[in-house]
This record gives C-alpha cells, structure tokens and sequence, in this order.
C-alpha cells in the first residue's frame, strides 16, 4: 500500500512538471549582446514547455504564448542620459591602470543605473505586488546582486548566468577556486601562461577588485537589496550563498580548463543557431563572392559610426584593394567614399553570414559572442579590442592561432592592410579555426539542451542543495587558509623564540662556566 502511494506521488510529480514550471528571467542590463545570451535561455524554457516571464529592456519579437515580456520602458533614455554613447572612448590608454580605472567606473556606474532604476520601475513594482508565484528565478550576474532578491521575494531557487566566463562575482556564488597564478582577470588581456609580471600586474588587480568589492560595491548593493525586499526571509549577505546553479557563457576549447564545482555549468554558444536562409540581397553577393568575403562589425554596443574618421578612412583604402568583397555593418549607409566592392548596413544577421562558406575573415571587437560564433563555424579573425574582457577574448584568439590582433591606436593603412593580408594569405589560421570549431562542436549536448536540463533539475530537486559546495559558507580568511598560516606562523614563531631562548640561557651559562678559569690562567701567568 505504501509503495502503491509512493509511487503515485512521484507520477502526480511528474505530470506536474512536465506541463511547465514557471520561470521568472531577470535580464538587466540595456547591452544587445546581454540580452541575447539571456533571451537564449528562457526561449529554450519556454521551448522545453515551461511558462516563462522575462523582465529587460527588449521586448521579444513574435513570443510563443508561454512566453511573457515585462518591458524596463525608458532605459534608453537612462542610459543616454548618464552613459557615453561612443565606447571608442572607454579604449584604456595606460596598459597597467587602465583597467582599474575601467572596473571602478562599471561598479560605480552600473549599479545605480541598473539595480536602482529596476527595482523601482512601476511594471517591475507591478509583479512584485501581484501574488504570482515562480518555481525558479533566473538572473545575469552583471553587476547585479540586488536583484538576486528576486529570488527571495517569490520563495524559490535562484539560477545566475553570465555573459562571458567565470570571474569574481561568479566564483564566489558558488566556490571556485580561481588562483590568480593562472586565472587571468577578465579585464586583462592575459591568459592562463603568464610571465611574471603579467602575475603580478593580475595579482595586484585581483586584490584591488577584492577590496573595492568588499567594501565599497557590495554594501551598496546590499541597500539596494533590502530596499527593494524589505520582507525577504534570507538577508542580502545569506542570499549570495544561496545560488544553486551558475550558468556560464563559456566553453574549455575557447578559453582553458577550470575545476568549476558541479553548480557551475559552461554553455558556451547558446545563442548560437543552425543557419536560416539570408536576405536575398546577402545571399547573393555572398553567392557571387569567388574570391570570399571579409566581415567586418564591431558587435551591438561599439558603433562603427563612431571610428575616427582617418581610421574609417584607413579601412576604406584597404578595402579597395582587395580582390575580396567586404560586409561592413555600419550605422550609416550613405557613408561616403565607399569602394565598389563593399557592402554596408546598419544591421546584419551576423550568425547566417558567417555560417557562409564564401566568408574568409571576420573583423571583430573581441565580444564573446562574436567571436563565439565565428569560432563555431571556423571562421579566422582580426580582433579590435576596446574594454571589458575583449582584450582577453582576443589574446587567447592569437596565442591559439586563429587571430590577428589589431590594436585600436595603432589603426593605420599599412597596418590594416598587414593584418589582413596575414590571415587571408596564412592558411594556418583558418586551420586552426576549424580545429577549435570541431572540438567546440564535440558535446554529448548542444548547449540549449544543457541550460534546459539544469535548469529543471534544479526545479526537480528543490534547489539541489546537494550540489552546493560548503566553500561558500567559509569566510574569505578561512578560504584562503589565511587563518591555519596565521596559526602556523604563530606556532613556527613560538617554536625559534623559545630556540632562541634556550640556546641564548645555555650560551650565558657555558660562557659563565668558563669566564672564571680564563681569569684564573691569566692571573698565574
């Protein structure tokens, strides 16, 4: 009888959830590449059948009927008014302090006009005050960790992801061990093989993040978050442990291996989406393109619009020397001076225009996205980095052997032209791009599969605390062991002193033994 009502239970359980949970996305931030990754993972939920509510700040075009959007109204106006529009400016000039002027300015920046301008705005205040219930939060850890209130306010599991790979904010969610020995910070342009210096710049930037997280970011995140969830059972500081699972923009073939605890999950490329027929103005002059195509875009944010005009200029001459065609994804299709074998528009569906076979090269900033994409279809790259982690995205691009970098200051005729000339006329590039592709394909899942699979087991099992490491409980001296050193040094200390002070008794005593027969000998002498 108890094994018929068990087994009755688990099949009431199953039906359940196999019409749908309901799932709660918060994706923040006003970035186009953003809300991509993000969009990605609650329309695989709400393919998978789950009933999904999404809060951003882009409304979805043609959603299923499970599918709900929760526009953020007037952040375009917020972001023009307190961001600068042209990201050309955010290019660092000072290689060693560059990037902690950059961080501090995200953190500073970010939160308010994200965190703040969220939680108070009348449709998010709307949800909050209805009596909606959610089996599961989703949220972009981005400078976001109020939002994780979320979570709280409507009782259930909270899933994080992130844009790009794993960093700090991720790290400390769940438990990752990231030694800055060969755990580059994802605002420098290193790798896991650093020399030296390269050590010690990421070291010293490493600390510098810990402290001004610590004490100056997170206390105003914490204000953020109890006013936005005055009646949250779990306070912001219980909260931040209490992540159960961590969704990354990432994959081993793209970046280096990382010991991840099993509640940290790479899903590199899920936006990423088998080719769907182009426009039939594209498809034609890429069809037509003999000799292939270069692609040239700068991603969503960076406008290339905003390119100096001697640095447009270098990019037009070069262009028109080559026997190649050029896609040029540019804001402005009047632009002037235009060679015949360009194309411009202000839009482009990126994916389906590198999935062509016509395509030879990309010309990139360094987005994870972009460069994820190309990488999926093997495309060899030039990457023009500007902030964030793209220098780092476009350093592993290069040492792997796939990528030219092309420094933004240094944009001129000859060294376009150089850039481009090595990777057209270099087959190994292309090689090696089609060598990481094959190993980046080489999944028992495509990456939709995995966040849809996680996502329900985390549903299934009540927040799987089961997969929490106990790394999040302990405090950072008692992670770092800083606290056994201490004891240790403590101890070693003990131990030489009370050495030093029975060899210094023991010295005294066999000096004063011998003292008088010295005086002795002297005196019959």
């Amino acid at each position: 009888m108890a094994a018929r009502s068990t087994a009755a239970i688990v099949l009431l359980a199953l039906v359940t959830f196999s019409e749908g949970a309901k799932i709660l996305g918060v994706l923040p931030t006003k970035g186009k590449s953003h809300y991509i990754i993000g969009a990605a993972y609650m329309r695989s939920l709400a393919d998978a059948g789950h009933d999904v509510t999404v809060i951003s700040p882009f409304p979805s075009k043609n959603p299923p009927k499970n599918y709900r959007d929760i526009e953020l109204t007037g952040m375009d106006e917020q972001m023009e008014k307190n961001f600068d529009q042209n990201m050309f400016n955010f290019k660092g000039s000072g290689v060693f302090l560059a990037p902690f002027f950059m961080l501090t300015m995200m953190y500073e920046m970010f939160a308010e006009m994200m965190c703040l301008f969220i939680l108070q705005h009348p449709n998010v205040v709307e949800l909050l005050n209805s009596n909606e219930k959610f089996d599961l939060v989703i949220v972009e850890t981005f400078i976001t960790e109020s939002l994780y209130g979320f979570a709280q306010h409507f009782e259930a599991p909270l899933v994080t992801y992130s844009t790009f790979g794993s960093s700090m904010w991720t790290n400390d969610l769940v438990g990752t061990p990231a030694l800055p020995s060969h755990v580059a910070h994802f605002m420098l342009s290193y790798t896991d093989k650093m020399t030296f210096w390269q050590r010690f710049h990421n070291t010293f930037m490493t600390i510098f993040d810990r402290l001004y997280f610590e004490w100056i970011y997170l206390p105003k995140q914490k204000r953020f978050y109890e006013m936005g969830f005055p009646n949250a059972k779990l306070t912001f500081e219980q909260q931040m442990k209490n992540i159960s699972l961590v969704f990354l923009n990432q994959h081993f073939s793209l970046s280096s291996p990382r010991p991840y605890p099993p509640n940290m999950i790479e899903v590199g490329g899920i936006q990423v989406e088998e080719a769907k027929p182009l426009p039939e103005d594209l498809q034609k002059y890429l069809d037509e393109s003999k000799e292939g195509v270069v692609y040239f875009c700068m991603g969503s944010n960076i406008k290339s619009i905003h390119f100096p005009e001697e640095k447009r200029n270098a990019f037009l001459k070069v262009f028109s020397k080559l026997k190649q065609r050029v896609l040029w994804k540019f804001e402005d299709e009047t632009m002037p001076n235009q060679p015949p074998n360009l194309m411009i528009k202000s839009w482009m569906p990126q994916n389906d225009i590198l999935a062509h076979p016509n395509v030879k090269l990309f010309i990139t900033h360094g987005g994870l996205l972009g460069t994820t994409e190309a990488l999926y279809h093997g495309k060899p790259m030039i990457g023009i980095p500007i902030f964030g982690d793209q220098p780092m995205n476009v350093e592993k691009a290069v040492r792997s052997g796939y990528a030219v970098l092309l420094d933004y200051d240094d944009i001129t005729e000859v060294n376009v032209y150089n850039a481009i000339d090595a990777v057209l006329n270099d087959p190994s590039y292309a090689r090696n791009a089609e060598l990481v592709s094959d190993r980046f394909r080489d999944k028992p899942m495509t990456p939709k599969e995995t966040a849809v699979f996680w996502a329900e087991y985390v549903i299934r099992h009540g927040g799987a605390p089961q997969l929490r490491s106990s790394a999040v409980e302990l405090s950072l001296l008692q992670y770092q062991l800083i606290d056994v050193y201490a004891m240790m040094l403590a101890m070693l200390t003990a131990v030489l002193a009370v050495n030093v002070y029975v060899a210094r008794k023991l010295f005294r005593k066999v000096f004063k033994s011998r003292s008088p027969v010295v005086g002795k000998r002297k005196k019959q002498s």
